[in-house]
């Protein structure tokens, strides 16, 4: 019962979306000055970074205020003060654990090349009742103490709900997509938030969530991931996953959260994996196309 519960609630918060949504062409804007991208790919304690141009090998999901790190890529959403995307290129050597690699040592900090009108602070999420939230996961940059650093700035975090998520149902998220790199030698993750629509007493349908501190951070209503496994002789395989921002269930399977990743795009505003038709992939949420 739990189960079906789950899932349909998330269909319900897609699907009423996309009842009357349709996908805009998205304008390509000029990327930030604050990114930097470097033709040089070095080695963090002996294990291959990922270059820009390998992480976004099939494509931005879109281009509004990138942000480029060591071994993953952003989209800042100045407005909501979170990212509108993050994604990363993964592999079994980058996210097996290093012992020299301390988590405790991390600190949540500013993203200082955001301007300070778009940035959030510590303070916001102080005493808020939500976690810092990652999107691009730490554990899965943790063979150097540089990369896992890194994903502790504030534009990598979206507030979100403690026990019962962010500690629980979505962190599985996060090590059942590490796991996916003893499967595919590439794995090609992009998570992000969504405000989704629920329908109110009137009938109508209303977009609201809650802001907190005094940058007014927007709490995501839902977060998304989709993942694409390339298997060894170069066929694709995507999964696409939505949650809600709240406590959920430990009983409730990862897969009653698929959903097609069609839903995330008109939800979002974005195309994901674009450079690759979608009939070139193999399988979708585990059924062969």
């Amino acid at each position: 019962m739990a189960v079906q519960k789950y899932y349909k609630f998330v269909f319900i918060g897609v699907g009423s979306f996309l009842a009357g949504a349709y996908i805009e062409k998205h304008k390509i804007t000029t990327v930030s000055a604050a990114t930097v991208v470097s033709t040089a790919v070095p080695f963090e304690n002996g294990v291959r970074r990922s270059s820009v141009s390998e992480i976004m090998k099939y494509g931005f999901p879109g281009m509004d205020n990138i942000r480029s790190f060591d071994d993953y890529v952003l989209s800042y959403d100045r407005r909501n003060r979170v990212a509108h995307w993050v994604f990363e290129h993964l592999t079994y050597d980058k996210v097996k654990r290093n012992s020299d690699v301390d988590r405790a040592k991390c600190e949540f900090k500013p993203d200082e090349s955001i301007h300070q009108f778009f940035r959030s602070s510590n303070s916001d999420y102080k005493r808020s009742g939500y976690d810092r939230g990652h999107l691009a996961a730490a554990g899965n940059h943790q063979s150097s103490q540089k990369l896992i650093d890194q994903t502790f700035y504030l534009s990598n975090m979206a507030p979100q709900v403690g026990v019962g998520f962010n500690r629980d149902a979505w962190n599985n998220l996060e090590k059942y997509v590490r796991k996916l790199t003893r499967v595919y030698p590439n794995v090609y993750c992009c998570t992000g938030p969504l405000y989704l629509p629920r329908k109110e007493a009137n009938g109508k349908n209303y977009v609201r969530y809650e802001v907190i501190g005094a940058n007014n951070v927007a709490v995501p209503t839902h977060f998304f991931k989709v993942v694409v496994g390339e298997t060894k002789d170069g066929q694709l395989e995507m999964e696409a996953y939505v949650m809600p921002n709240q406590v959920i269930d430990n009983s409730v399977p990862l897969t009653s959260f698929q959903v097609p990743p069609e839903s995330i795009e008109r939800a979002a505003g974005l195309l994901f994996f674009d450079n690759v038709s979608r009939s070139k992939f193999s399988k979708i949420n585990g059924k062969k196309q």
